[in-house]
């Protein structure tokens, strides 16, 4: 049995749960919380700092939830427990393990993010909804891209919905956030990469370009598309046909089509 001390309700860190999950506070630390069996997994088997850990042993259903609460326990900086009632209070699961964390996704700098000679890369310009992200990123994970480039950011990487949306994968995709979309023009020019915007007006179907070499795709806001700023530089543009009465897919499932296309050409499937 874990003796860890209790704390409440009013305890400023499960105030500081609250304040995480609901997105409210500035998170200059880009803290994000890791609640059930497979997050806090994904932030063991990412080596992830575990700032602080809450448990609760009542909500624990299995031998593994009291394994990995003994491996939290000692890896985190602050471990508490807290009762049934408060874990209900924090828990975001109908039924929860009893396990819940304070931890921080990897900070990447341009310099830093290695790319392949022909690597893949996909830049979300504007995305406003945090599960469209957390697909992407799991997407991206899943094809092999190399990273994740945010422009005009509307929504945090630490945000709630993206980590599941992710089903974890934030913490190993690497993502660099610009200020401004110049700023990331400039890296992928400097790079080297073809960049493709994805839209539906003026565009060539994604089975007749060239993904040889490096290669950057662009998605926009799920309301107001790409940004200006990309269309200023020239760049040619990609789409998935449609072919029924809507005029386009969702963001996420068009990247989706749109990734791994690149990286099958680029492996020869």
């Amino acid at each position: 049995m874990l003796e860890l001390q209790p704390i409440g309700v009013h305890h400023p860190k499960v105030k500081q749960v609250l304040a995480l999950q609901r997105n409210t506070v500035p998170n200059g630390q880009q803290l994000f919380v890791a609640e059930g069996l497979w997050a806090v997994n994904a932030v063991l088997s990412a080596d992830a700092p575990v700032h602080c850990f809450l448990y609760c042993p009542e909500a624990g259903y299995s031998d593994e939830a009291r394994t990995r609460a003994g491996q939290l326990a000692a890896r985190a900086t602050q471990a508490f427990q807290v009762s049934e009632k408060t874990f209900a209070r924090i828990s975001e699961r109908d039924r929860p393990d009893g396990l819940l964390t304070i931890s921080q996704l990897p900070y990447w700098t341009p310099d830093a993010v290695p790319v392949a000679d022909d690597g893949l890369i996909l830049v979300a310009d504007g995305l406003e909804i945090p599960g469209n992200l957390g697909t992407l990123i799991r997407t991206l994970d899943a094809c092999r891209a190399d990273c994740l480039v945010l422009t005009n950011r509307r929504t945090r990487l630490t945000h709630p919905k993206v980590f599941r949306g992710s089903h974890g994968a934030t913490l190993t995709v690497p993502a660099l956030d610009f200020e401004e979309p110049e700023h990331a023009i400039d890296w992928l020019t400097g790079l080297g990469c073809r960049v493709y915007l994805a839209d539906t007006d003026e565009a060539t179907s994604y089975r007749k370009l060239d993904y040889a070499g490096r290669t950057a795709i662009v998605v926009g806001s799920e309301r107001f598309g790409i940004a200006k700023a990309w269309y200023e530089r020239g760049f040619a543009r990609v789409c998935v046909p449609m072919l029924g009465r809507n005029d386009s897919l969702n963001v996420a499932v068009s990247a989706s089509v749109l990734l791994y296309e690149a990286r099958a050409r680029k492996q020869g499937w």
